[in-house]
């Protein structure tokens, strides 16, 4: 608790902050908290590695990645699927055995039953007034074995009476490999790549990563940052804003890089980080359930 609730001469309200701050030490109740600027990825780095891209590529969703983390990526979860597959047909195969096996173990049973009925039936005699003579094992007084036998307590230290756990159920895997982002299909031929335009060509990459402002527009040069809406023209590649794009590229549908004609498909919508201001249209707002404290 804090001080309101231990020292009498603190001040007669509750407090937003010291609720909040009872609520964060107590474990019980949903917390939100905002997003400031140091929380949030450029527009131009990987989600994976949220590192600036060396050799970036773009997916139909508009989520960027450097092209070798993504296939890295797409390689490990096709390993992955390979591998809950393999262990699927494994359970599958094995479960198979075990149905044949009490399939075969019902049938001789069923066999086994059949005879010990056939061997327990008495043919009538030739004069029906001769008394059948008692068996001896029947006449036998004393409990019966089956009796004496359900009566033993069994040894639960043999490891043939040991219980044990089954085995958990797989559920088939799924063969298609999705997005990390958008959780959506994924393939490598879904991935195009980006050409971003320096704003200073002089720069290497080096220099470029020290500077807040890195490239520019590729029809405006206008710089680009996580304010600035963009999009990716697929067939050149380049990286435009979104503004010039309402304005000059829709009104003809061609790439102003190298000609192609475009299609609402060709034009990317590039997915953002947020800028740390509401005004950015980004959703900057965290929130965590917890339980819910209960009279």
């Amino acid at each position: 608790m804090t001080r309101h609730g231990k020292n009498c001469t603190a001040g007669a309200v509750y407090t937003y902050h010291e609720k909040k701050k009872d609520t964060a030490a107590s474990g019980y109740g949903t917390q939100n908290i905002r997003l400031s600027r140091d929380a949030v990825k450029d527009f131009d780095c990987c989600c994976l590695s949220l590192q600036p891209c060396h050799d970036p590529v773009v997916t139909p969703d508009g989520f960027l990645y450097e092209r070798e983390a993504i296939l890295e990526y797409i390689l490990r979860q096709k390993k992955e699927i390979a591998r809950q597959m393999k262990a699927y047909e494994k359970q599958r195969g094995a479960r198979r055995e075990e149905q044949k096996e009490l399939q075969r173990a019902a049938a001789q049973d069923q066999v086994r039953g059949f005879l010990e009925k056939e061997a327990a039936i008495v043919s009538r005699p030739l004069n029906p007034f001769t008394p059948r003579l008692p068996d001896p094992e029947e006449a036998q007084p004393g409990p019966s074995k089956d009796k004496d036998k359900d009566k033993a307590l069994p040894s639960f230290w043999i490891p043939s009476l040991t219980p044990e756990a089954k085995a958990t159920k797989l559920e088939k895997p799924s063969r298609i490999v999705t997005c990390p982002m958008s959780g959506k299909p994924l393939r490598m031929s879904d991935l195009t790549s980006v050409r971003f335009t320096a704003l200073d060509a002089s720069l290497d990459r080096v220099g470029l990563i020290t500077r807040s402002e890195r490239y520019v527009c590729a029809v405006t040069r206008d710089s680009l940052s996580n304010a600035t809406p963009c999009a990716v023209l697929r067939p050149s590649g380049a990286v435009v804003t979104l503004e010039c794009v309402d304005k000059l590229i829709r009104k003809d549908m061609v790439d102003p890089v190298n000609g192609e004609k475009l299609t609402d498909r060709d034009i990317i919508v590039l997915q953002r980080g947020g800028t740390g201001f509401a005004g950015s249209g980004v959703k900057l707002q965290a929130e965590k359930s917890r339980p819910v404290m209960q009279a």
